[in-house]
């Protein structure tokens, strides 16, 4: 089912509207609360989703060509993402399991150091096992991690079919992601395992995993449409990602507690959309809160991811009929 351009702008700027009024009507009840800063807040977040909606009018065949193409081809998405995971392990004695052994490791060196040796400084006023809370840390960012690495050199990785004419070389960053989020679905597993043995059993709340979980698949895939455009032309793109995902690991609250950061730069760190969903997997597990309860963080994240997944198509379809000559 195709949707016409009138249509399209329509339920986009409807959308906005509601998400805008929203934020608008939405009184913070925490007794904390500055005014100034809630009315500031309200304010840049209208003036994004106004300036989103005017953009997304303006070039909307930019914007909903991906889209359609991947809700397309969701068949073969799937096929190739299951081709992928198993490709990637093939010849190895331990085959996938390699892809957990790593992690693993990290969780338990990270818990030595942190909690036996350091007994646990920097958790602020946690009252969850350190193990725990460090292991509901850990399991999203390695998603991020390996998503976004995968997801950057798909077009390289997949250059045969970049170069076929007919092929829709926009499902390519989707599919390593995917496949990535095969291991993911384990250590969630794992996750809730390490919380059920320290008496943190499965609750209601326990579903907004899969919440947080679409919620960086979206935001992870965003940023590759960037990635992956650019690293076809400035290759050192690669290197700089994991530098900036080794600096990433300690501005997100992932090995300490956001409580334990000075008030004056909560702010700041917040404005990383990572900070959302480690803490969201953490008030799944064993925090017991709703992710709408924390309402501007939710609205920014998506704000954000929205804008970041339009820059991402607006790179992608520049720099796509280039690909192939350059690889």
């Amino acid at each position: 089912m195709k949707i016409s351009k009138k249509t399209g702008i329509f339920l986009f700027s409807l959308a906005g509207l509601l998400m805008a009024l929203t934020i608008i009507i939405h009184q913070n009840p925490g007794p904390s609360a500055n005014p100034r800063e809630e009315l500031l807040k309200k304010i840049l977040s209208c003036g994004i989703i106004v300036l989103a909606c005017l953009v997304f009018a303006k070039w909307y065949e930019k914007f909903t060509t991906i889209p359609v193409e991947l809700y397309q081809s969701r068949h073969l998405i799937w096929k190739l993402a299951k081709n992928d995971f198993k490709k990637r392990y093939a010849g190895s004695y331990m085959g996938a399991a390699w892809a957990l052994a790593q992690p693993v490791v990290t969780v338990v060196m990270y818990y030595i150091v942190f909690d036996k040796l350091m007994g646990g400084a920097g958790r602020g006023v946690e009252d969850a096992p350190f193990v725990l809370f460090l292991t509901a840390g850990l399991v999203p960012w390695f998603y991020f991690n390996e998503a976004l690495n995968n997801g950057t050199n798909a077009l390289r990785e997949y250059d045969y079919l970049v170069k076929k004419v007919v092929f829709k070389i926009s499902i390519l960053p989707i599919i390593k992601i995917i496949a990535a989020s095969f291991i993911h679905v384990f250590f969630v597993a794992v996750l809730l395992i390490v919380a059920a043995l320290y008496g943190y059993y499965p609750t209601i709340y326990t579903i907004q995993i899969l919440y947080y979980s679409i919620c960086l698949f979206v935001f992870v895939l965003a940023l590759c449409y960037t990635t992956c455009s650019i690293v076809v032309f400035f290759k050192d793109l690669t290197q700089i990602i994991n530098i900036v995902l080794q600096i990433g690991i300690w501005a997100t609250p992932i090995l300490w507690n956001l409580d334990a950061a000075p008030k004056k730069w909560v702010m700041v760190l917040k404005l990383n959309p990572l900070v959302y969903i480690v803490n969201g997997f953490r008030s799944a597990i064993y925090r017991q809160e709703w992710f709408f309860e924390d309402f501007f963080s939710t609205m920014y994240f998506w704000i954000v991811t929205v804008v970041l997944f339009g820059i991402g198509v607006a790179v992608f379809k520049r720099l796509k009929n280039h690909f192939a000559d350059v690889l």
